[in-house]
């Protein structure tokens, strides 16, 4: 479903800058769960960021299939993005000034899409009785439900993961893991989980290292 060909990025010029990722080549089936490793500032997040369309690339391509995902323009990249990716971060980025229902929806409203799975949603994620409820009114891990039912409101093809449990208590992360290992064994979602935790990292099926943005 997704290979990248000698993706290569940059941060800044001359003797300040900062090679992020080297010349990485990945590829990742449909329906996999792979785990993405390294430490901080090895260059993982960097290529969710290509990976997601969020960022561009100096060099190399992003495939989705047939489609090489860095030669498309600004717009093309967001209706991507919207259509066909699901992206959970570790610290929410739920608007606070709308309702658990009304941020869940918005991707949907964004592509003019029908919510169809809403209801379906909700109620696997355990969320009915809160959507009503502003961000700073629920907790983390209700907040990162919230945001994991938001990704799947456009039934995306891909999930992209930033740290989803790095800002949660050991319960709650455990139960974030768990919806995510349910989700791609029960409905063969592709997942991608970039984190630090090597706990997190056993329990998927495959695990991507970086270094010094290397994939090892």
């Amino acid at each position: 479903m997704i290979k990248t060909e000698n993706l290569c990025k940059t941060y800044g010029k001359g003797e300040g800058s900062v090679s992020a990722l080297k010349n990485a080549n990945i590829s990742v089936s449909d329906g996999e769960l792979v785990a993405i490793i390294g430490k901080s500032g090895s260059g993982k997040t960097t290529l969710l960021n290509l990976l997601g369309c969020l960022d561009g690339a100096d060099e190399g391509s992003v495939f989705y299939g047939e489609d090489d995902v860095t030669k498309f323009n600004d717009n093309q990249a967001a209706d991507f993005r919207l259509r066909h990716i699901g992206f959970v971060f570790q610290f929410f980025d739920l608007l606070p000034e709308l309702t658990a229902a009304e941020n869940i929806l918005l991707p949907a409203k964004l592509a003019k899409t029908p919510a169809d799975k809403y209801r379906e949603i909700i109620d696997g994620l355990g969320l009915a009785e809160r959507i009503d409820h502003y961000p700073a009114q629920l907790s983390g891990g209700q907040q990162q439900r919230v945001a994991i039912a938001r990704a799947l409101i456009n039934d995306p093809e891909v999930l992209l993961c930033d740290e989803p449990t790095g800002n949660l208590d050991e319960k709650s992360g455990k139960e974030v893991m768990e919806l995510l290992l349910k989700m791609n064994k029960e409905q063969g979602k592709t997942i991608l989980i970039v984190t630090h935790d090597r706990e997190v990292a056993a329990q998927c099926s495959r695990v991507i290292e970086i270094s010094d943005g290397v994939v090892a």
